[in-house]
């Protein structure tokens, strides 16, 4: 106890030594307001689910660009699930998919914020989507029963 009795004496000590501070004053300028705003920026909604930045299609990117963003995208997910599932569907059809099947894919793994919804979808927990239930969504529910029974639980190659 005598440590205790000890600390307690310095801290009493300290608190009485100790002049409060005095707020600190900024210049104005143009956005200060909004720096120290207790508002919430406008980019997040209230709520308590993380913020997600808004998809931003991609028109004029190189069909090569496009198909090594979506294989990263595919293989990063967040999620080993949805990584294992995407990344070997990405390995297994992109080099063969057609402008307007990347188009797909891309709004497939890119607008829906909740990876589980993906996962659901694709496995067929959940009813898909108008917005997504088209040939691509059709193709990873055929990938996801996966009939060949092929191995799935490491990442595939990149090359």
């Amino acid at each position: 106890m005598p440590r205790l009795t000890l600390l307690r004496n310095l801290a009493r000590s300290c608190s009485h030594s100790f002049a409060p501070r005095k707020a600190m004053t900024l210049p104005p300028c143009s956005h200060s307001s909004r720096l120290f705003s207790s508002e919430p920026p406008e980019h997040q909604p209230p709520s308590n689910e993380p913020w997600i930045p808004e998809y931003i299609e991609k028109f004029n990117e190189p069909m090569e660009d496009k198909r090594n963003r979506l294989m990263y995208q595919s293989r990063k997910r967040g999620m080993l699930e949805n990584g294992l599932l995407l990344g070997s569907f990405a390995k297994r059809f992109l080099s063969e998919m057609d402008e307007e099947k990347l188009t797909y894919y891309d709004r497939l793994i890119n607008l829906p914020s909740n990876d589980w919804d993906i996962y659901a979808w694709a496995v067929g927990q959940k009813e898909t989507p108008e917005d997504f239930d088209n040939i691509i969504m059709d193709m990873l529910k055929q990938h996801a029963k996966n009939e060949n029974r092929e191995s799935r639980v490491v990442m595939p190659e990149l090359n």
